[in-house]
């Protein structure tokens, strides 16, 4: 047997089923016409006492899992803020598979380390972060607010003289978290984590955004002397890219100055909305969030990279080194640059900044400024075409990808569900500031007029049952 070759037929079939998905994703209903226990039983609920053949395998797994699998590559997908899958970006995902390579330490695995830190890089000068600054490539959103803030938390308690990586947060000075009080629930999940607690909510605007006169008197209340803010000891600020209704942003040019000026640690949750900085005709919606000291975004959600694909930039790398940085005397150490160990969560993890790296080879700035833009016009168009339906009212004011409607006393939670029923376009129902809205959240490079188009007839035909 030559070698390599047990796994060509494997291999071929899991590239002719893929084939068939993908071709049909386009058309087919978006909802999982399976549960998961109907899933379980095709996939047979015990375990055989002999193997099965790896072929066989792949297509009966294949047979049971995709009638429970929903379309969320489809372009009339706009259920949470999910992105498609672009070509290049796939292929090099199952290269990162095959080539099997353990991406912790640079210069173990200087292939798809050099490929990760170029992704990185290139990163962070689309988005116009400080030069210096170092990326890492996480699992998702949820765990870069993580690592950016446990970098966070290490920076704000060794201004003050305590070392959290050496004597942990019991006994530390207590320390401080803002944020917006429609900030995102996994930058609760990731100040849980550290043992940080629920921020203080900050009051907001009608879209969303931070006020920053009421950043200034929170940071300034916590002062127990009523000296500056900058006495209250420690703090940390989160300010959000692109709010989950509105898709507005904080207004970074003041809440940063705000922050730096009361001696807090500024961080930016953009999981979708940071990407507006990498087009010259969006930028000024996150204007000023380069002077931030961290950020978090995912390339899932608007490159339409494969999972995972999660992003943290720190301007200095120091403090998200020393919170990360794990020594073993069995592990080589790099002798220049950062490994990406030190720089995420995981000592064992795939290369998954690779993929990235193929968007970005495929696409170059232009097309990625273009990508944006395109996403931003379905959403107004979908804006346009939503208001213009008898009873339907659009909430937010729609400047990235965001788009919230209310349907005139009607029970939003049906009209989601006779959309999943209707099979070609889906949106998920939520509240927002007081009203129930089905929020459509364009994140598919595929979203183009007929998309559109599609998904409002869908709506039209819906209404009208």
């Amino acid at each position: 047997m030559m070698p390599g070759s047990e796994f060509s037929e494997p291999l071929e079939a899991a590239a002719r089923l893929a084939h068939g998905w993908l071709d049909g994703v386009p058309t087919r209903s978006i909802v999982a016409r399976a549960d998961v226990e109907q899933v379980k039983d095709a996939l047979g609920r015990e375990l055989a006492v002999e193997g099965v053949d790896p072929v066989e395998v792949v297509e009966a797994l294949n047979a049971a899992v995709e009638p429970g699998l929903i379309a969320m590559q489809s372009p009339r997908f706009f259920g949470w803020v999910i992105g498609g899958t672009a070509p290049a970006a796939l292929a090099a995902d199952w290269l990162v598979g095959a080539w099997d390579q353990n991406a912790a330490l640079r210069e173990v695995t200087p292939g798809v380390n050099g490929a990760e830190e170029l992704a990185g890089e290139w990163l962070c000068d689309l988005l116009g972060l400080p030069e210096g600054t170092v990326a890492g490539f996480t699992t998702g959103a949820t765990t870069a607010n993580l690592v950016a803030l446990a970098a966070a938390r290490h920076a704000v308690l060794d201004r003050v003289g305590w070392d959290d990586a050496v004597d942990g947060i019991q006994g530390a000075p207590r320390i401080r978290v803002f944020a917006g009080d429609e900030h995102h629930p996994s930058v609760d999940v990731a100040l849980r984590w550290l043992g940080l607690g629920r921020p203080v909510d900050v009051a907001t605007d009608d879209q969303g955004r931070i006020l920053p006169e009421a950043l200034e008197e929170a940071l300034s209340a916590g002062d127990p002397e009523g000296g500056g803010a900058a006495d209250a000891g420690p703090a940390i600020v989160c300010l959000q890219a692109g709010n989950i209704h509105s898709g507005a942003s904080d207004p970074f040019e003041a809440c940063v100055g705000i922050a730096h000026a009361a001696g807090a640690w500024a961080h930016v949750d953009g999981a979708f909305g940071l990407w507006a900085a990498a087009s010259e005709r969006l930028r000024h919606l996150v204007a000023g969030v380069e002077h931030a000291d961290s950020w978090a975004t995912d390339a899932h959600k608007t490159l339409n990279v494969p999972y995972d694909a999660g992003i943290v930039a720190v301007a200095d790398p120091a403090p998200l080194v020393a919170a990360m940085t794990m020594h073993a005397a069995y592990l080589p150490a790099a002798e220049t640059g950062i490994d990406a160990a030190d720089r995420v969560l995981e000592l064992s993890r795939r290369a998954r900044g690779v993929p990235t790296y193929a968007a970005l080879r495929t696409l170059g700035r232009a097309g990625v400024a273009d990508l944006v833009d395109g996403l931003a016009a379905a959403a107004t168009a979908l804006d346009d075409g939503l208001r213009a339906i008898e009873g339907v009212e659009v909430l937010n004011e729609v400047v990235f990808t965001q788009v919230c409607a209310a349907f005139d006393g009607r029970d939003v939670g049906a009209i989601a569900q006779a959309l999943d029923d209707d099979g070609v376009a889906l949106a998920h129902p939520s509240s927002w500031r007081g009203r129930d809205v089905l929020r459509f959240s364009v994140s598919n490079r595929g979203t183009d007029a007929a998309a559109t188009a599609a998904t409002l007839e869908a709506v039209r035909r819906v209404l009208a049952r």
